[in-house]
């Protein structure tokens, strides 16, 4: 008969169970150790979140500036004469791949806007008739203050809307069934009125009719006199790079881009800003919750001596003493990470609803943080538990 002196070894849940034993024995010491943790990583998430909340509230300010919006218009030819775009130059730069919408408005020649048919029809009042597109107030962000916006039905009759500036100098204050301007000579139903338009001005002074109907009723050429398009932020540069080329691949150099907004470029430092700032407190959080685990875990190993001579002198192995204690500082850094992470969401989530921002909790800072920590308790606990592990059990029972 032979006997098997060979070590039992310690299957997953043995090693929790033995790991769990200096949290159990010492849970005050466990609650501080864990608590010092879980604030460096709500810190971590808090910061991480309440950045990125108030980052997407500067996002929703800056997309009403219009970051990602360009304009296409017609420049002036070789011979100095106003150029003209192309008739399929919207369906050309809608092609593209990261522009996400285009609309358009063409001005319509020889269109003068009146309240009535008495004013002399050299009182223009700088004001002009411009078809549009129906897609035309998404893609410029302008709002009604009343009435409503042209569509599939009302952009086919004598419709129209006024900007806000047309509508002051007409002196037309509501839009109705039962307000009605002249525009090149046909009177049209004011069905709607802008709001002042911030990124597309020249909306202003418009009288905005329906596409279909500029060309039927006012004679309108087809011609668009400016493309507007709203691209992905990170492809506006590119998109400008191309739009003329694509608005008139004949005539390239009559075209007239603008440039990208500045508030694009500001999106982009408040988001370096931002990066710089989280990795910098980030990375003092987990040292601050690294130096608390490797405390934690020498002080355990220097009290729990006799226990670490009692288990070697029981069969024990140095690699079960190691893995003991590493599983504790595991145990010790997952509570902490878990924990904190929590408590940082809600500071995150309650900050941000005082303040009146979207609450953002990414997670990869959620998740990155109780990464981080099981990373960094790790490390803490390798030096105590190798220390452990280095006892002999006469040793530890003499020091006992």
């Amino acid at each position: 008969m032979t006997t098997d002196l060979r070590p039992a070894r310690l299957i997953p849940r043995d090693v929790v169970k033995v790991g769990a034993v200096g949290l159990r024995t010492r849970p005050m010491r466990a609650f501080l150790s864990a608590l010092g943790i879980a604030i460096g990583i709500a810190a971590m998430v808090g910061v991480v979140g309440i950045s990125s909340s108030s980052r997407a509230d500067l996002d929703r300010a800056l997309a009403a500036l219009g970051t990602n919006l360009l304009t296409v218009a017609p420049g002036t030819s070789m011979t100095g004469e106003q150029a003209q775009l192309p008739l399929e130059a919207e369906a050309m730069v809608g092609r593209i791949r990261p522009v996400r919408q285009v609309s358009a408005i063409g001005r319509v020649a020889d269109a003068s806007v009146y309240r009535t048919g008495k004013i002399p029809a050299t009182e223009t009042n700088g004001l002009g008739a411009y078809a549009a597109r129906t897609g035309l107030r998404e893609a410029t962000g302008a709002q009604l203050a009343s009435g409503r916006w042209l569509d599939g039905a009302t952009g086919s009759y004598p419709a129209t809307v006024l900007g806000a500036t047309a509508a002051r100098r007409l002196g037309i204050g509501h839009a109705g069934p039962d307000v009605q301007v002249l525009i090149g000579g046909r009177w049209f139903t004011v069905i709607g009125i802008l709001r002042p338009a911030a990124l597309a001005p020249e909306l202003d002074t418009a009288a905005l009719v329906g596409w279909p109907a500029a060309t039927s009723v006012l004679g309108f050429d087809g011609h668009p006199t400016t493309l507007y398009t709203r691209s992905r932020d990170a492809a506006v540069e590119r998109v400008r790079g191309v739009l003329g080329a694509t608005a008139n691949p004949e005539a390239p150099n009559e075209v007239e881009v603008s440039r990208p907004s500045d508030a694009l470029a500001a999106r982009k430092a408040a988001g370096e800003a931002f990066t710089g700032l989280l990795l910098g407190l980030g990375a003092v959080a987990l040292l601050v919750g690294g130096v608390g685990v490797a405390n934690t875990m020498v002080i355990s190993v220097l009290e729990r001596r006799a226990e670490i001579g009692l288990r070697r002198s029981l069969g024990a192995t140095r690699g079960q003493i190691r893995l003991q204690f590493l599983a504790e500082s595991l145990l010790l850094s997952a509570l902490g990470g878990v924990g904190g992470a929590l408590l940082g969401a809600l500071v995150t989530a309650g900050y941000a609803l005082v303040q009146g921002w979207p609450p953002v909790v990414p997670a990869w800072a959620v998740l990155g943080g109780v990464a981080a920590t099981l990373a960094i308790g790790a490390a803490a606990g390798l030096y105590p538990a190798i220390r452990a592990s280095r006892l002999s059990p006469t040793e530890a029972l003499a020091a006992h």
